[in-house]
């Protein structure tokens, strides 16, 4: 029997662990529900202080060398990999701010939550291209099926349940991502957002998009207009405004901080974000 409702994120490779880290102290602030972690490529000792923190499963994600490629592979195959009716996917990058209970609610209303892009209009995703080519002829040449009205959606925060409109939609993405995105990497850069635009245009799951507050990207805060406080911010721990550090300050993250200087990478020097 599937659990009611629950997290996943994901951990591939070492660059983001101390993100994960806090990712998992800000989600236990906040709630109870139980938390999926797709791993690879973190050795077994560093495993054990990620279950430092309560209720927390860790699922092997799809094992690759490029821990980009391994984080893509394992976001298109979200629905199979989540034990739980109503699922909240929160890349491990995203510090929560507050309690986010009224989106386990919204999926009783809908199929599918998400936020749009920064930049949502699909014929500016200048994002999704390694050159300068124009934009829509392009991703249209390679077999993505998106037009002029396409919406770039950000899949850094996703609330899914299960429903044969899901499968259907996961499976597509997962087929767009395979089929076009790493058969055309002279082209395109090596993000899951353009297959996934694709296949919410072809599935048109029922669909609730959720206000920036859901999805802060704070990179890109001059883009936005709120008005309403922020739930979710979407900012690596090393660029994290100090109101979002001390979420998740604490005797044990203040020591791990301390420690991981010398035995992590540094995530924003990460050099597979390049290739």
């Amino acid at each position: 029997m599937k659990e009611a409702k629950g997290f996943i994120t994901i951990l591939t490779g070492l660059y983001s662990f101390q993100d994960c880290v806090h990712f998992l102290a800000a989600i236990r602030k906040f709630h109870t529900e139980p938390i999926v972690i797709l791993i690879d490529r973190v050795p077994v000792y560093l495993q054990t202080l990620l279950k430092a923190f309560p209720n927390v499963i860790l699922k092997p994600a799809p094992a690759n060398e490029n821990p980009v490629l391994a984080s893509r592979l394992a976001k298109v195959a979200l629905y199979e990999a989540s034990p739980f009716e109503k699922t909240i996917f929160l890349d491990c990058d995203i510090c929560l701010l507050d309690k986010i209970e009224e989106l386990f609610a919204a999926l009783d209303e809908v199929d599918f939550l998400v936020t749009e892009d920064v930049q949502r209009d699909i014929t500016k995703a200048s994002n999704l291209l390694r050159g300068k080519e124009e934009i829509l002829p392009t991703l249209q040449k390679v077999g993505l099926p998106v037009t002029e009205k396409t919406i770039q959606y950000n899949t850094g925060v996703l609330g899914y349940r299960k429903s044969a409109k899901n499968e259907e939609l996961f499976a597509k993405w997962r087929s767009y991502f395979e089929s076009v995105i790493l058969k055309n990497q002279d082209v395109l850069l090596l993000k899951d957002q353009g297959a996934f635009a694709a296949a919410m245009e072809t599935v048109k799951p029922s669909l609730k998009v959720l206000p920036p507050t859901y999805n802060f990207l704070d990179k890109w805060k001059g883009s936005y207009n709120v008005n309403e406080p922020i739930k979710v911010l979407h900012c690596t721990y090393p660029y994290r405004p100090q109101y979002a550090k001390n979420i998740t300050r604490s005797l044990y993250t203040r020591i791990f901080d301390r420690l991981a200087k010398w035995f992590l990478p540094n995530q924003v020097e990460n050099p597979w974000r390049r290739r």
